[in-house]
C-alpha cells in the first residue's frame, strides 16, 4: 500500500485546527463536565467513522451526486445546530432570571446546564449524541473522505484499504487533538463558575451554533 502520508497528514492537522461545529460541541461539552468533553470528542470521530465506511462502500459518492439526499442532509445537520444553540441561549436567559428572582443559591458551585441530565452516565451518553450526530450530520466531513482523501489514494493497492487506513489514521489524530482540547477547556471551568461569565459564553456559544447552523443550511 502506497500513500501520500506527509500530505495527508498536513491536511488533517489543518482541517482539525480551523474551527467548526466539531469544535465548538467538544469545547462547550468540555466546559461543563471534561467526561462530557471527552464523550463528545469520542462522538464526534465516531461520526467520522460513519462517513469512511459510507466513503469506502460507495454511499457517500450516492449522496453527493443526488442533491435531494445531500441537501436533506444539509438542512438536518443545520437543524440540529440551531437547536443546540437556542438551547444554549434560553438556558443562559433562565438561569438569569432565576438569579434575578432569587431562586438561585450562592454563585460559589460550578453551574450545570438545567438541560443536561445530572448523573455521570447521562452527561456522557449527551455529549457523546452532541458530537456524534453533529459530525454525520455534517455533509462537509462526508465530502472530505470524497474528494480530499481520494487526493492520496494511489492506484497501485486496494483503494478500500487505503481508505479505512487514512481514515483511520485520521480518527486517531482526532481523537488526540479532542482530547488535548478538552484538558485545555476544563481549566476555563473555574472561570466560568462565575455567574456572569457563565451566562456570557453560553450565550456566545449559542449564537454561534446559531450562526453556523444558518450558514450551513444557505451554503450551496
Amino acid at each position: 500500500m502506497s500513500v501520500d502520508l506527509l500530505g495527508f497528514l498536513g491536511v488533517v492537522m489543518l482541517a482539525y485546527l480551523v474551527p467548526g461545529p466539531d469544535f465548538l460541541v467538544v469545547l462547550r461539552s468540555a466546559t461543563e463536565h471534561p467526561s462530557k468533553g471527552r464523550a463528545a470528542a469520542l462522538g464526534a470521530q465516531a461520526g467520522l467513522c460513519v462517513h469512511m465506511l459510507a466513503a469506502a462502500t460507495g454511499l457517500s459518492l450516492i449522496a453527493a451526486r443526488s442533491p435531494m439526499v445531500y441537501d436533506a442532509i444539509k438542512l438536518l445537520g443545520a437543524a440540529y445546530l440551531v437547536y443546540l444553540g437556542v438551547r444554549a441561549v434560553l438556558a443562559a436567559r433562565r438561569a438569569a432570571r432565576e438569579r434575578t428572582d432569587g431562586r438561585q443559591a450562592a454563585p460559589d458551585p460550578a453551574p450545570e446546564d438545567p438541560a443536561e441530565p445530572g448523573p455521570a452516565r447521562g452527561r456522557w451518553r449527551s455529549g457523546f449524541s452532541q458530537g456524534f450526530l453533529t459530525n454525520v450530520l455534517n455533509p462537509k466531513a462526508a465530502l472530505f473522505f470524497l474528494s480530499i482523501l481520494p487526493q492520496f489514494v494511489h492506484g497501485g493497492g486496494s483503494t478500500t484499504r487505503q481508505i479505512f487506513f487514512l481514515g483511520t489514521l485520521d480518527v486517531v489524530i482526532g481523537i488526540a487533538y479532542w482530547f488535548a482540547l478538552v484538558a485545555l477547556a476544563t481549566r476555563l471551568r473555574a472561570l466560568l463558575a462565575r455567574p456572569t461569565f457563565r451566562h456570557r459564553w453560553d450565550l456566545t456559544t449559542g449564537w454561534l451554533f446559531i450562526t453556523i447552523g444558518i450558514g450551513v443550511a444557505t451554503t450551496a
